[in-house]
């Protein structure tokens, strides 16, 4: 009779287990868009010194990348709660869960692609060298041996060692621009439409000029943790109406003086 109770709670046991995981309890990929919805914001992160994608205006980020979010949140139904942080270390951070994803002007890359997952792109751009004008140089070709600042953990890292040059890191363009504007670097390989915009916006910014044409077009799309697979679904399908309706273009137009660049 005891064999028999002791049988009838394992049954018991193993029944229960069973509706728990039935429930979903630990499947992440279905929770992750009612993780958003339920806490009533979407956290999303960029470096905030890549102007005039994202940066600091009063103590708060604005930027292209930023109305973007905003225009993701709503169509969410949550508020837009954007952060910054050392863009060396997002990845990480949105592996670790601190971020819902990271709107930061992020290129694809099949590096990345290992560790998180992207949406559709949102925008496109290229690589572009930027020296000053009275340098003498007017080739990237040119910068073999030379400096070239670069952000760190961009991928214009790769794009400064392929032209043979030593390659200095700063923690974001407001510094590879300054250093040189102030001679202390050869060259700076940037986004083209940042490199532009400091050019016009920085002080010193007119002693420096473009070198050749952008290096390699590259696709921006936002990074999401990989366990994310329905958050990333409903954001490939709001990226897509903003395509369609052209917000995209107008919040584009806004933040780069009438120039489209969400089309390649």
């Amino acid at each position: 009779m005891l064999f028999k109770k002791i049988g009838v709670i394992i049954l018991s046991v193993v029944a229960l287990s069973f509706v728990l995981t039935a429930c979903g309890g630990s499947n992440k990929e279905a929770d992750s868009l009612k993780r958003v919805q339920d806490a009533g914001e979407l956290t999303v992160v960029g470096s905030g010194g890549y102007k005039p994608f994202n940066f600091m205006e009063d103590g708060k980020p604005v930027g292209f990348d930023v109305d973007t979010g905003k225009a993701i949140a709503e169509r969410l139904g949550v508020e837009l709660n954007y952060v910054t942080s050392d863009w060396d270390g997002l990845v990480e951070g949105l592996k670790a869960g601190r971020y819902d994803g990271i709107l930061g002007s992020m290129a694809i890359t099949e590096e990345r692609q290992k560790q998180v997952d992207f949406t559709v792109p949102y925008y496109y751009s290229g690589a572009q060298l930027v020296v000053r004008a009275d340098s003498g140089i007017t080739e990237p070709e040119d910068m073999a041996g030379k400096s070239i600042a670069v952000a760190t953990g961009t991928n214009f890292v790769q794009d400064a060692e392929s032209l043979g040059a030593t390659v200095e890191t700063y923690q974001d363009d407001n510094a590879t621009i300054m250093e040189l504007i102030n001679g202390r670097v050869d060259g700076v390989i940037t986004d083209k439409l940042v490199a532009i915009d400091a050019m016009s916006a920085i002080e010193g910014g007119a002693e420096l000029m473009l070198c050749g044409d952008i290096m390699r077009l590259e696709q921006m799309a936002i990074a999401i943790n990989k366990d994310d697979s329905e958050l990333l679904a409903e954001i490939n399908k709001i990226l897509q109406e903003l395509h369609d309706e052209g917000v995209l273009t107008e919040i584009s137009k806004k933040w780069l003086n009438g120039v489209d660049v969400t089309t390649k």
